[in-house]
């Protein structure tokens, strides 16, 4: 009796952005690189030295727990722009599930009741991907931790030694049902720029997402795709246009493409970060054309900026740097070498599906 009086609560509460009296649907799906959100353990096997209190950061419990309520705070005010909480929020750049755990508890949104779906990863800097959802809004069905590999055509530049060597994040797949609809999501946090040859890194990191993606639409008929991440390119670099068939307009998606909404935001001026001094977009949402073209009646995708773009850049005064040469740009952790206490190098970013 307590679990129907407090399912009915949520209901109402979220009833704004998720229904309506005539049964109408909505729900954010986003992503956000919560920069760096170690905690202050060190983890075996992990190059985590940085991020402990004797490190190079000196990273202390109070360092910690100022990101951690930083963090929800970003997250609280996209609640309260979209009066409702993300139904899906995919993140990068965490430790390990520990983490996580303690910022769903953070006050500022611990009404959310976010669940948390997280496999380790090999990276070497020990930072891996997650997706944070409402279980009352999305039951999942199935999860896996798709290890990155060099199984294409691709010229990696690289000899068989290095490739056995390399390792970096692995791309999360979950699947599950979303307002009774089969969803899969995957996230993603693709290989740096570092290096000449970093470009086919990412490039197989799309083709990766791509390729199963066109496996679970086999399987599948009708299931409606979200790739997001910090791809570490723009929407218009191969990783994203060629191997992940990501098309600018909706009339250009044909049925194994995917919509990329924010083609057209990075060239009307749109920003998630800045990379050696450049506007960039790397914080990227695309969905398959089953989500773009959806029969009438079922969730699909919906333009949200100025009634004309289909994503949206979380962008506020205070995650933003107000003075100095980074006036302008995201509020980080840390400014040359020093903690200023801000929020994350990359602005957050999501979409909306709708049935209306």
């Amino acid at each position: 009796m307590k679990r129907l009086i407090y399912t009915l609560a949520i209901l109402l509460v979220l009833a704004p952005a998720s229904a309506s009296a005539q049964g109408k649907k909505s729900y954010v799906i986003g992503f956000y690189n919560l920069e760096n959100l170690f905690d202050t353990y060190h983890d075996e096997g992990k190059n985590d030295y940085e991020y402990l209190p004797d490190g190079a950061n000196e990273w202390t419990d109070f360092k910690y727990e100022k990101k951690l309520a930083n963090m929800a705070r970003v997250i609280r005010a996209m609640r309260d722009e979209n009066k409702a909480y993300h139904a899906i929020l995919g993140v990068s750049e965490i430790e390990n599930r520990h983490v996580l755990e303690d910022l769903v508890i953070e006050p500022a949104i611990a009404d959310a009741h976010y669940q948390i779906v997280h496999y380790d990863g090999p990276d070497r800097r020990g930072v891996d991907v997650a997706l944070l959802y409402r279980p009352e809004l999305f039951t999942v069905l199935e999860s896996k931790a798709i290890t990155f590999n060099f199984d294409s055509t691709l010229d990696f530049g690289m000899t068989q030694e290095e490739q056995d060597a390399f390792r970096t994040r692995d791309i999360l797949m979950v699947r599950g049902l979303l307002g009774g609809e089969m969803f899969a999501f995957f996230v993603a946090h693709l290989p740096s720029r570092l290096g000449e040859k970093s470009g086919a890194l990412r490039s197989r990191g799309g083709e990766i997402m791509y390729e199963e993606s066109m496996r679970l639409m086999r399987e599948f008929p009708g299931i409606k795709i979200v790739a997001m991440g910090d791809m570490n390119d723009n929407p218009t670099d191969d990783s994203m246009f060629v191997y992940m068939h990501g098309r600018e307009k909706p009339e250009q998606v044909g049925p194994d493409d995917f919509f990329s909404p924010f083609v057209s935001m990075l060239k009307a001026g749109y920003s998630s970060l800045y990379y050696r001094g450049e506007n960039n977009i790397y914080d990227i949402l695309v969905v398959n054309e089953r989500l773009l073209n959806a029969p009438k009646g079922t969730l699909k995708i919906q333009p949200i900026v100025r009634n004309k773009y289909y994503a949206r850049i979380f962008q506020q005064p205070f995650m933003t740097q107000q003075e100095g040469q980074y006036a302008g740009q995201p509020f980080r952790t840390f400014s040359n070498g020093a903690f200023v206490g801000g929020y994350s190098d990359h602005y957050p970013t999501y979409i909306i599906v709708s049935n209306k």
